[in-house]
């Protein structure tokens, strides 16, 4: 699914309006349309609605919000903000429909005309919408700080008031809702923490723009969709055998950290790989054989920690780095590792840790490596960021730049790929903020690898199935008692489902 900009969202109305054709009071006529039968589906028994409308189309929106609501029986009292002689055409002309029904409407020109918001009142925010680009001052802000402190439940229209669609608004002024209904597809502010607090539950209307313009425009960010990573999930022949599934090794563990090595072979093996061998320190030989008895297992000399290690053969994929530990011998396991310069390799967890105090083995990752990391781990490697859109970027520009795929993980995984795609991926739940999910997110990508050598789709068929198989186990038991050997027992019916279609 395409993620557009608010000015390609803006050229989307233009095109729907021109191409259908429609006039754009009709385009907002439909918006507001399916906001006010959300709302009374939503609260059929509420009665009480005040409606904050700003000066463009956004305001435009909520008049035509609340001339819906008033003929559904409810009552509702609209207050605009400001002067309305510099108001659009589409804006007036709501407002004269408006008028013609009701003389609940005030002009709010002085924070001394703000009155409080009683209970059981519900605020409609239509103050502004996408195309806002600069903080709210003056009235705007006042406005804003007012509806905030009333305490009452809010539903944003398109955007909370104040919130950026495209870039980041830490310091701004901004309506904390309740309930954002925003039109067609979702912003990418939405898909960022930072503005988590701002945008409440969020549902997406469909408006009907132009099936057409999505079709011919391109998108620099796009969210995940089911039927593009079905061919990741290849059907298997009747004669295959182990061999066809391929062979890969998986390099991890430390003392007391052997369950993340243990999570990442079990998670590889139940993604399909034919052979996985297990590289590890010699603590970890009796708890791999007896909890993974499908993997085979290699110990190094040193009992504590992977100290060096001699592979036994050539693997179709190579994953390092959960539970590892930092301890500076898995410097030259990494560098043996990035020294076979591997078509596929995955570096996760300590791997990253490791390659982070050696800037310099950098260049030395292969291409199309794919990274791992969480936001901590992506501030070691590659410095901090100003905000969430910041971050963002500066994984676009490094996986550009050193030609790999970062996976920076989170509630949307945001993928930065190597020719400058970014991809957000929407499975998955705050139950899955658990140890060792990332280590079973390792696991799910090796066991792609093992069978499929194109790594933009095993990155997003991974990191969809390790969201699905959360929200699955989620589901059936809970996002608080969820672990991360749920993600694992409950991987298969990922598998069967997305294959079903």
């Amino acid at each position: 699914m395409k993620l557009f900009s608010a000015e390609q969202i803006r050229q989307w109305d233009q095109y729907t309006i021109q191409n259908e054709p429609l006039a754009s009071i009709d385009l907002m006529e439909r918006a507001a349309a399916r906001c006010c039968d959300w709302i009374i589906a939503k609260f059929p028994d509420h009665q009480k609605y005040s409606v904050f409308c700003g000066p463009g189309n956004n305001g435009g929106d909520g008049l035509a919000i609340a001339r819906m609501l008033i003929r559904r029986n409810k009552t509702v009292s609209v207050f605009i903000l400001g002067h309305t002689g510099m108001n659009s055409a589409d804006f007036i002309t709501n407002l004269a429909r408006l008028q013609a029904c009701t003389t609940q409407i005030e002009l709010l020109e002085e924070e001394n005309r703000f009155t409080p918001i009683a209970a059981p009142a519900m605020v409609i925010d239509a103050l502004f919408g996408y195309g806002l680009n600069r903080p709210l001052e003056g009235l705007a802000g006042k406005l804003v700080a007012h509806i905030n402190r009333s305490g009452a439940p809010v539903i944003a229209i398109d955007m909370p008031s104040g919130l950026f669609a495209d870039k980041s608004s830490l310091g701004n002024t901004i309506i904390q809702s309740t309930f954002t209904l925003t039109f067609q597809q979702l912003k990418l502010a939405f898909l960022l923490p930072e503005n988590a607090k701002y945008t409440g539950s969020i549902q997406v209307l469909d408006i009907g723009l132009a099936r057409q313009y999505y079709e011919d425009t391109n998108a620099g960010f796009e969210i995940i969709e089911e039927p593009a990573i079905r061919p990741g999930i290849s059907p298997r022949p009747p004669f295959s055998h182990k061999g066809t599934y391929g062979s890969v090794a998986l390099i991890a563990g430390s003392h007391g950290m052997m369950g993340a090595a243990v999570l990442g072979a079990r998670a590889c093996m139940r993604s399909g790989a034919g052979k996985l061998t297990c590289y590890i320190p010699g603590c970890g030989y009796q708890i791999m054989q007896t909890t993974v008895p499908e993997a085979m297992c290699i110990t190094g000399i040193n009992k504590n920690h992977l100290s060096a290690v001699s592979f036994r053969n050539d693997y179709q994929a190579y994953a390092i780095g959960p539970g590892m530990g930092q301890d500076k011998s898995g410097l030259a396991v990494l560098e043996t590792v990035l020294d076979k310069n591997p078509s596929r390799l995955i570096i996760d967890a300590d791997g990253l840790n490791l390659l982070s105090t050696q800037p310099e083995l950098y260049r030395k990752l292969p291409q199309n490596t794919i990274l791992t990391p969480h936001p901590k781990e992506f501030e070691k490697l590659f410095g901090t960021a100003a905000n969430d859109f910041h971050r963002l970027q500066l994984a676009l520009e490094k996986a550009r730049a050193l030609q790999v795929f970062i996976v920076l993980k989170g509630r949307y995984t945001f993928i930065a790929t190597p020719e400058g795609k970014g991809y957000f991926n929407p499975t998955g739940n705050p139950g899955m903020a658990t140890a060792g999910s990332g280590d079973v997110l390792t696991g799910i990508l090796l066991g792609l690898y093992a069978q499929n050598a194109n790594t933009e789709q095993v990155v997003l068929t991974g990191v969809f199935l390790h969201g699905m198989a959360g929200d699955i186990a989620s589901e059936a038991m809970g996002e608080a008692s969820l672990i991360a050997g749920d993600l694992i027992r409950f991987l298969p019916e990922a598998f069967v489902q997305v294959k079903r279609g």
